[in-house]
């Protein structure tokens, strides 16, 4: 073998030998890739499943809050209707005579001198009574009626921020 032959077997030999080791530390480097992929592809799994029941767990929290101001509001409309019906009956009842307003009266000694109408007498513990006009009836229960419409109103709001509130 002449030299140039003995020289290009020796360089043939180490273009194998590297070429093995290249071969070799690809192995090796994709086999680590791979695990990587695998321990980073479980770590997104736990994180997504995490996530997930988070999620689930604050719409359940919000299902449930919703419930619950749902039948707030139903409450809150029950009891209007109710409001409402009693004063419209009550409105009735003034309109019909059926009932009459009374206010009671001071005695003339403690500088009120409003006059009794007739028959106005009740029985209150004997004390004195005046029937109002029913025009002026009508006009207190529209007040009232008004007072209690923000009564109500307001107890709603109050059990909304009640229900809302941490």
């Amino acid at each position: 073998m002449t030299p140039g032959q003995i020289l290009a077997s020796i360089l043939l030999a180490l273009a194998i030998g590297f070429g093995g080791a290249w071969q070799v530390q690809d192995w090796r480097m994709g086999k680590q890739l791979a695990e990587q992929a695998g321990l980073h592809k479980d770590d997104l799994a736990a994180i997504s499943s995490a996530a997930a029941s988070q999620a689930r767990g604050e719409q359940d929290k919000r299902l449930a809050l919703e419930q619950k101001l749902s039948g707030q509001d139903q409450q809150h409309t029950k009891e209007l209707s109710d409001a409402q019906r009693n004063q419209a009956r009550l409105r009735d009842q003034l309109a019909t005579a059926d009932v009459r307003l009374s206010v009671l009266l001071e005695d003339s000694a403690n500088g009120c001198d409003v006059p009794a109408a007739p028959g106005a007498a009740g029985v209150v513990h004997a004390a004195r009574r005046a029937q109002l006009d029913p025009a002026h009836a009508q006009r207190i229960i529209a007040i009232t009626d008004g007072g209690d419409r923000g009564l109500i109103a307001l107890r709603a709001c109050q059990a909304y921020v009640r229900a809302i509130a941490p």
